[in-house]
């Protein structure tokens, strides 16, 4: 997925190359120093606050329109979706100790997979590949460049995510009597969940796209931990069938959590015997999402800013010619 670039506008800059964040210290309106007037401070960085959320409010909503008129790219999304009806045509069973079908927790867990999934695996695929491009190299001199481009990304990817788990969803219910919550807690529970699961895995990923080498490798380090959670975390069979050290481990990671809270939404109460603690633990997956979240954020503003500081037009040429080579060698 090809980033969408924003117009620079006025020339606001404090210097070539410099990145503006918005910070005390830098430049604002007009390429006025943010410290230059006293009491003026507090205004323009609201209105800069503003203007940078605009901004990426824009950019997200143009590259939204750019995939849903991608059928290429809207396509490789919804392969998950099909393989998760596969999947869950072919169970006939019960989980175990309860007459809920396994199918229902297949899909229930397979839901959580594809939020990880689109944090996790495509948001740092696509940082890597417009880092590569040279989007980050722009940002450093646009004002609030590194701010509004991750509204941008963030209103991409929640839209993505929400959009898929509602084809999931509504296509289990009609096409393999797909689960769907049972009462107004359910879907309030549904919805806490997915929005705390994706504030869990959005920012960890962006940490992760900015300190990945490229896009050729990007794909082969983060796939197979992730296979590996899909496996542990009991997303797609009950967890309390593995080994107790796997659930401990597990227990760490938030797929585990985000599995168990959209189970609780999507299940019945008796689906609860195949829970390793006899319960949905429903505080705890709050909890446990709230740490994702807060360590995903305090890692990935710094590590973009300190990606785009690096980045320079001798970078950006060094790696068009490495790749250039390695696709010549491969011919």
């Amino acid at each position: 997925m090809r980033g969408t670039h924003m117009p620079e506008g006025p020339d606001t800059t404090g210097g070539a190359g410099a990145l503006v964040t918005g910070d005390a210290g830098t430049t604002g309106d007009a390429g006025i120093p943010r410290d230059a007037g006293a009491g003026s401070t507090p205004r323009r960085s609201g209105a800069g606050r503003r203007r940078y959320w605009r901004a990426g409010v824009l950019r997200g909503r143009i590259e939204l329109q750019h995939l849903l008129r991608n059928p290429k790219e809207l396509s490789g999304h919804l392969i998950n979706v099909v393989v998760a009806l596969v999947l869950a045509g072919t169970i006939d069973s019960d989980v175990p100790g309860t007459h809920v079908p396994l199918a229902h927790l297949t899909l229930a867990g397979f839901a959580a997979y594809l939020l990880l999934q689109i944090g996790l695996v495509n948001l740092p695929q696509i940082l890597v590949t417009e880092r590569e491009e040279g989007a980050l190299l722009r940002l450093r001199a646009t004002p609030g460049g590194i701010p509004a481009y991750l509204v941008a990304k963030s209103l991409l990817v929640v839209v993505l995510a929400l959009g898929t788990l509602a084809v999931l969803l509504g296509a289990a219910a009609l096409l393999v009597d797909g689960p769907l919550p049972y009462e107004p807690a359910g879907w309030l529970t549904l919805l806490w969940v997915t929005a705390l699961g994706l504030l869990a895995v959005v920012p960890l990923g962006a940490a992760i796209g900015a300190v990945l080498p490229n896009p050729r490798e990007a794909l082969a380090l983060i796939m197979l931990p992730v296979m590996g959670l899909l496996v542990t975390s009991g997303a797609v069979f009950p967890l309390s069938s593995l080994p107790v050290v796997i659930q401990k481990v597990a227990s760490v990671f938030p797929l585990k959590w985000m599995a168990q809270g959209l189970r609780s939404a999507l299940l019945p109460d008796a689906a609860r015997a195949a829970e390793p603690a006899g319960s949905w633990e429903l505080p705890t997956v709050a909890l446990v999402l709230t740490a994702w979240a807060v360590l995903g954020f305090l890692l990935a503003v710094p590590l973009l800013r300190r990606a785009a500081r690096r980045e320079s037009g001798s970078r950006l040429t060094e790696r068009h010619r490495k790749a250039v080579l390695s696709g010549a060698r491969a011919a």
